[in-house]
């Protein structure tokens, strides 16, 4: 009797548990509740459409890395320039850069990597003007690749910074 009236508690308790869930906020149209894909991330509401549209701007362009290397390219500065640029026209908006790897290497190795290769995106940014306070790295090394493959190819596109813009 006392094992029925402790389960009958636990499944009770589960119940009451499972009514308590969050629900999932909406998203405003043209963006993910993930924002994977996208570069960009569900803006709060209260953000006007110029915000929008810099958001998924700012997103929208990755930057690439070689083999092994954290090294900014000429093309990498040329597109941190431009968010840069719309950073400082939209004081409002924060800023995640998010650092990947390819499969080869370990976990450890690849995780490191991409938090070098966000901080190399992180540190030109402040030296274009971007408070620090407005920016955070992220590492995912080689957890969320870009596009399957084992080839060069795939290779070349999973090492990468992607950009998600947030209004404050």
């Amino acid at each position: 009797m006392r094992k029925l009236t402790v389960l009958l508690m636990l499944v009770f308790a589960l119940a009451m548990a499972g009514g308590c869930a969050k629900k999932v906020a909406s998203t405003p149209a043209g963006t993910t509740a993930s924002g994977a894909g996208e570069g960009s991330a569900a803006a709060p509401s209260g953000v006007n459409d110029a915000q929008l549209k810099a958001i998924d701007k700012i997103g929208a362009d990755r930057i690439y890395f070689a083999f092994d290397k954290s090294d900014l390219t000429e093309e990498s500065r040329q597109i941190l320039t431009e968010k840069s640029e719309l950073l400082k026209s939209f004081p409002a908006l924060s800023l995640l850069v998010e650092g990947h790897c390819d499969e080869r290497g370990t976990n450890e190795y690849n995780m490191a990597l991409g938090e070098r290769r966000a901080r190399a995106a992180y540190d030109y940014l402040v030296m274009m003007g971007i408070e620090p306070t407005r920016l955070s790295i992220m590492s995912y090394g080689e957890e969320r690749p870009a596009v399957a493959g084992a080839n060069e190819e795939a290779w070349s596109k999973n090492r990468r910074c992607e950009f998600k813009a947030t209004a404050n």
